[in-house]
């Protein structure tokens, strides 16, 4: 209302330099009041526009304040690293929706954002290096892709914020004191699983299923723990089960191989050298009649059997949010907890050619809520 009233003065202030002008008096006297009275309201319209310019500016930006967003000020602009462990569907679309969310926020790469991305192809040492190389160039915040990604990063600074995403547990992986209080330049979103409802539906696709196997790799801290939860999961639901592990990529065919004729199903969690190995896997697997229960779609496309998982694009989205909150808001990120997706974020995908080729029948009512991939 104030701005609408500013103006509406301008206007009216117009107005009577308009009607002077044209009352038609030929006195000297008259002409140079009338000038002098179009000068002052001329002042006075340009004094009222930018005022009601700054009227309008502090009524955006405390709109934007109240709901919870920032505008980028005029000149401002950004430096964001991003260290990724490797490539496959999951840690892609992660990134993919860390980007969009940067964008929706008003920080888009080429205007007022410089993206420095990164990939270690899987290698540790790479990383490491990849890492030494962000902090060194003095990025206003990093994004790590993956717990090997993090923990390399989180060594080599304590100064510039830190946010993951993939990262199952950060507390565990020692990345921050809790996940509820970081207490660190660490904070981010977690990739964690519903693994029991991942082994329920093991047991509701492969009901005779009685011995499984648990693969995963053996030098992931995130893996090991998500291999904790499904044990525990195999447990209370009455399975058998055994650790099954890898520690390099060249060792998944011929542990997948060593697999066949022991177990009726293998549950691989999200599993980075896994997820990137998955084809390996089920060209194994499949083939020989031993279905794989996963823990994200990227995986089922790649010949898993079904997964109930993260939409791991609105992980990245999630974290994106919380990088607008640090650069745009100046959020301490000490404070800001691991956030996580809510149910309904979570995706059931069934691969309807993995099924046929193992010979599986999917119970009707699992493919009526189920995406399904070929």
């Amino acid at each position: 209302m104030k701005k609408f009233s500013k103006l509406a003065a301008c206007v009216l202030a117009a107005a009577m330099v308009m009607a002077l002008a044209g009352c038609g008096s030929t006195s000297e006297n008259e002409t140079t009041a009338a000038a002098e009275t179009t000068a002052a309201a001329e002042t006075a319209a340009e004094e009222t526009t930018a005022a009601a310019g700054e009227a309008g500016e502090a009524e955006t930006a405390e709109t934007a304040k109240e709901e919870g967003t920032a505008a980028v000020a005029e000149g401002e602009s950004f430096k964001v690293g991003v260290i990724q462990l490797t490539e496959h569907p999951a840690l892609d679309s992660a990134y993919e929706g860390f980007v969009a969310a940067l964008a929706e926020g008003g920080l888009k790469e080429g205007e007022n954002l410089e993206i420095d991305y990164q990939n270690a192809q899987n290698d540790i040492s790479n990383c490491d290096t990849i890492a030494t190389k962000l902090v060194n160039e003095g990025c206003d915040l990093i994004l790590a892709i993956a717990t090997p990604a993090a923990q390399s990063v989180a060594g080599k600074t304590t100064e510039i914020p830190i946010l993951v995403t993939s990262v199952t547990d950060p507390a565990s992986s020692g990345l921050v004191n809790s996940n509820e209080e970081p207490g660190t330049n660490v904070s981010g979103t977690s990739d964690l699983t519903p693994v029991e409802e991942q082994i329920d539906l093991l047991q509701q696709i492969l009901p005779d299923a009685q011995k499984i196997a648990i693969m995963y790799c053996s030098s992931e801290d995130n893996s090991i723990f998500q291999a904790e939860l499904a044990m525990a999961a195999c447990e209370a639901a009455g399975l058998e089960y055994e650790e099954v592990t890898v520690s390099e990529s060249n060792q998944i065919q011929q542990v997948a191989e060593s697999m066949i004729g022991k177990y009726d199903a293998v549950y691989i969690p999200t599993d980075n050298m896994l997820a990137e190995g998955m084809a390996t896997v089920t060209q194994v697997t499949n083939a020989n009649g031993l279905p794989c229960i996963v823990g994200e779609e990227g995986m089922v496309s790649n010949g898993g059997l079904a997964t109930y998982g993260l939409n791991y694009y609105n992980l990245g989205m999630m974290t994106g949010q919380q990088a607008l909150s640090i650069l745009l808001e100046g959020a301490d990120i000490s404070a800001m907890p691991i956030e996580y997706l809510a149910a309904e974020d979570c995706v059931l995908t069934v691969n309807t050619t993995a099924a046929a080729e193992l010979g599986i029948e999917i119970p009707e009512d699992i493919l009526a809520e189920a995406e399904t991939v070929e």
